[in-house]
């Protein structure tokens, strides 16, 4: 199994959106799910700090992400863009073979 986690912190107000985007049956895992190697999403929420947030995207292996990213690269970026005005920032902060 390979795992990306990205952290996000939401703008005041867009916490829903950002939930509905982003959680199992959001945007993001619709496009994922696109590809074969895909195998889950999980959502987290900082309860310190309620705007900041985790995703934690998991794959059957890295050659199985890079695919996706060949595939569906275009698509990636235009959803990026679309949800980008829902946060303050994205970070991407690592990768983990399981």
């Amino acid at each position: 199994m390979f795992v990306t986690l990205w952290e996000f912190e939401v703008k005041s107000g867009s916490e829903e959106l950002f939930e509905a985007a982003y959680g199992p049956e959001g945007a993001w895992v619709g496009l994922f799910r696109r590809n074969v190697g895909y195998l889950s999403t999980r959502l987290l929420r900082d309860v310190a700090a309620p705007r900041t947030y985790l995703t934690a995207d998991c794959w059957e292996s890295r050659e199985a992400y890079e695919q996706f990213e060949k595939t569906h690269g275009a698509e990636y970026s235009s959803l990026d863009r679309e949800c980008e005005g829902l946060t303050v920032y994205e970070k991407h902060l690592a990768e983990f073979p399981c």
